[in-house]
C-alpha cells in the first residue's frame, strides 16, 4: 500500500483527538496520537473479523429460511422471499468487505512504524490544527444549502484533511481528492462519499478561479 494513502488513514483515527487547544501540540503529543491510531487499526483486524463472521452467518440463516418457506407461499408472497435473500446477500457482501478491510490491516500497522508514514501523518495533523477555521471558512464556503457544523464528524475530519493537503501540503488536488473519497468508502455513511466528493470539487473550482 502507498505510504501516503496509510499517513492518511493514520491522520484521520488520530485527528478526533486532537486537543481543545491544537497550537500547543508538543511533538510528545502527536507521537501519542500516532499510537492511538496504531491501536485503532489493531483493533479494526479484530472486530472486522468478528462483524464478517456475524453477517456471514445471519445472510446463511435467512437464505435457510427461505429456502424452508419457498414450499409454502403463496404466489402473492414471492416479492418477499425474494426480497430475504437480497438481504441475505446484502448481509454477505458486508461480511466480504470487511474481510477485505482486514486483510489489509496487518500491512497498515507495520507500514504505520516507518518514518516517512509518521512524517506525512503529523504533517497533516498539523496543518488541520494550525489552518482550522480557514480551512472550515473555505469549506463552508463550498457547500451549497448545508453547513460543516451538520455534516458528521468523520466527513468533518476527511474534508479538513482534504483541503490542508490540497491548500498547504500542496498536493495534487485530483489525488487528494480520490483519496478522501475512498476514506469516506472505507469510514462513512453509504452515499457520503459523493457528497464529499462534490464538495472538494467546489472548493478545488473556487481557488482556482480566485487565483485567476
Amino acid at each position: 500500500m502507498q505510504a501516503r494513502r496509510i499517513a492518511r488513514e493514520l491522520a484521520l483515527l488520530s485527528i478526533s483527538q486532537l486537543p481543545s487547544k491544537p497550537e500547543k501540540l508538543q511533538d510528545r503529543d502527536l507521537q501519542n496520537l500516532l499510537q492511538a491510531a496504531v491501536r485503532t487499526l489493531s483493533t479494526e483486524v479484530r472486530e472486522s473479523l468478528e462483524m464478517a463472521t456475524a453477517e456471514l452467518q445471519r445472510g446463511n440463516e435467512r437464505i435457510l429460511k427461505t429456502e424452508l418457506l419457498r414450499e409454502e407461499i403463496r404466489a402473492s408472497d414471492a416479492q418477499r422471499s425474494v426480497g430475504m435473500v437480497k438481504e441475505a446477500i446484502g448481509f454477505t457482501q458486508a461480511a466480504i468487505n470487511r474481510l477485505g478491510m482486514a486483510v489489509e490491516l496487518p500491512e497498515m500497522l507495520q507500514a504505520a512504524g516507518q518514518k516517512n508514514v509518521q512524517d506525512y501523518t503529523i504533517d497533516i495533523i498539523l496543518q488541520v490544527a494550525q489552518n482550522h477555521e480557514e480551512i472550515d471558512r473555505l469549506l463552508n464556503e463550498s457547500m451549497v444549502d448545508w453547513q460543516l457544523s451538520r455534516l458528521a464528524r468523520i466527513d468533518r475530519d476527511i474534508l479538513r484533511m482534504a483541503i490542508a493537503e490540497i491548500r498547504y501540503l500542496h498536493t495534487p488536488p485530483q489525488v487528494v481528492i480520490n483519496e478522501a473519497v475512498e476514506l469516506a468508502k472505507r469510514y462513512s455513511e453509504a452515499d457520503s462519499y459523493r457528497f464529499i466528493n462534490g464538495v472538494l470539487r467546489r472548493a478545488t473550482e473556487q481557488a482556482k478561479a480566485g487565483r485567476s
